[in-house]
This record gives structure tokens, C-alpha cells and sequence, in this order.
């Protein structure tokens, strides 16, 4: 059992997909006229799989974000990943490191979703594991 892909819904989808692709996602596949709305399937470049679906219907706008306290995107280069942000119009806050090696920003998707990136230290698994928590 894993988990395949979070459901994100979406004020504006055009504004919203021009934010996710300057983050890097990419379009996978588009399942229109659901009783959600319209669905558009992203993955990032080295995703073999989808992980972050954009749910879309005009008359069910954004109307609070609370319920998603963030999304999480790992990165090989945080200063590289900001600098190519802020060369597509998203601000990113500036880097901290909550722990050795780690380093993290945070940018805020058109709907005012919160996204972490996270930089993992050199030789770090490619997600969170029970050692990070030992």
C-alpha cells in the first residue's frame, strides 16, 4: 500500500498550472467534467509517477486553505531552485536549516497553499524515515 497522489483544489487553473510548472511539475493527463470538476494530473522530473493532482470547478472557488497545512517538495539545490523561481515571478523566503545539513525555504502557490523545499544533506534517504526521528 503507498500513497499515489494529493487532490489540490484550485481557484484558477491556468494560474495556478503557470505556478506549478515554474516549480517544475509537469502535465501528465487531464480527466475533464468530473463530479469534482475538471482534473489535471502533475508529476515532477524525476517522478516516474503522478503526486499532486489539480482539482478545478468555477463554482467551487479556493475558499480556505486551513485544512492543508503544507506540501512538501524535495530539491537537489535550494539556491538554485530559488534562483530559478525568482527568474519566473515566485518569491521563495529566504533558506534556514532546521537541522544539520537540512535546508528548507518556503514559497505560497496562487490559492495561498504553503509549500516546503527541502535540500536534504549529502547521503540522506530520498524522503523522511524513522532515523530522522531517532
Amino acid at each position: 500500500m503507498r500513497m499515489l497522489h494529493l487532490g489540490l483544489r484550485v481557484s484558477e487553473i491556468e494560474r495556478s498550472l503557470a505556478f506549478y510548472r515554474a516549480l517544475g511539475y509537469a502535465v501528465v493527463g487531464r480527466v475533464p467534467d468530473t463530479a469534482f470538476g475538471s482534473l489535471t494530473m502533475l508529476r515532477l522530473p524525476d517522478d516516474p509517477f503522478v503526486s499532486l493532482e489539480l482539482v478545478h470547478d468555477p463554482a467551487r472557488p479556493v475558499g480556505d486553505t486551513g485544512a492543508v497545512n503544507h506540501l512538501v517538495v524535495q530539491v537537489d539545490d535550494l539556491d538554485a531552485v530559488i534562483a530559478d523561481l525568482a527568474g519566473k515571478g515566485v518569491a521563495a523566503e529566504p533558506p534556514a536549516e532546521p537541522g544539520p545539513g537540512m535546508r528548507t525555504s518556503w514559497i505560497t502557490d496562487p490559492d495561498g497553499y504553503r509549500i516546503e523545499l527541502v535540500q536534504w544533506p549529502p547521503g540522506h534517504p530520498a524522503g523522511m524515515t524513522p532515523a530522522d526521528f531517532a
